[in-house]
């Protein structure tokens, strides 16, 4: 008996990295998991498939959380493939680490417009699915919200947004029995550490000494953490941010 048996959960960037172990982890447990991705239908469906050869139930969906016709197109197939929703992570994110000088309206907006815009998105057209029952919201935001680094101004700024969000919401919707939550992730190895060079670069190391616990973090104690959240173990918990980081975010 898994601890999410039954339960639909839409997870948003889910095609890679973290957002696809986070979906493997969930299907495990017994969700019915949506695979949303962006670009990556290969990613999407690699995913699906590794859910449906251990026995799970997932379907990939793509859309770009940042435009309001995707959005309810994403929110429309869950809906016609499962009936309902139970739980929503949002996980797509873009990052973009650069000196204040070289900061421009573009890549401010891709930034916030995944970040906070697309998460706002999401969440207004969970709560049509969610209905009477309630619902679970789970933000994946990053340590960088409380504590920036170096050039990274505006990402860090976008997820301090969503980190507001989140407590702001878990005090409005808290009465209809929704819950809402944020994990921020510390240093984690990905592929997009990978193909930004970090793993095996001085910074992979000054992070690593910066950690207490000694190492990177793989994208499973992310996903861990998350089953936790999206489970009935943490029903009276809403409103946090919950580091999920080795120590390098010790607030």
């Amino acid at each position: 008996m898994g601890k999410l048996n039954n339960k639909v959960v839409l997870v948003t960037g889910a095609s890679k990295g973290i957002g696809a172990s986070i979906a493997k982890y969930l299907a495990a447990e017994g969700a019915k998991v949506v695979v949303n991705y962006a670009a990556s239908k290969e990613g999407a469906e690699k995913v699906v498939k590794a859910i449906t050869d251990n026995g799970g139930t997932a379907i990939a969906v793509q859309a770009d959380i940042a435009n309001e016709a995707d959005v309810n197109r994403l929110f429309d197939e869950t809906k016609n493939a499962f009936g309902g929703l139970d739980v929503l992570i949002n996980n797509a994110g873009i990052y973009q680490y650069e000196p204040i000088e070289q900061v421009s309206a573009t890549t401010f907006h891709q930034q916030f417009n995944t970040n906070v815009w697309g998460s706002i998105l999401t969440i207004q057209a969970s709560l049509k699915l969610f209905g009477d029952k309630g619902g679970n919201i789970i933000n994946i935001s990053s340590g960088a919200s409380k504590m920036p680094m170096v050039t990274g101004s505006v990402y860090s700024a976008s997820k301090a947004a969503l980190d507001a969000i989140t407590v702001a919401l878990s005090k409005e919707l808290g009465a209809r029995n929704i819950r809402i939550n944020s994990l921020l992730p510390g240093s984690v190895e990905t592929e997009g550490t990978h193909t930004s060079g970090v793993m095996g670069s001085d910074f992979e190391k000054v992070l690593i000494a910066n950690t207490p616990l000694g190492r990177m973090g793989q994208p499973e104690d992310i996903a861990k953490a998350a089953v936790f959240l999206a489970s009935d173990e943490s029903a009276w918990i809403t409103g946090e941010q919950l580091a999920v980081s080795g120590g390098i975010y010790g607030f």
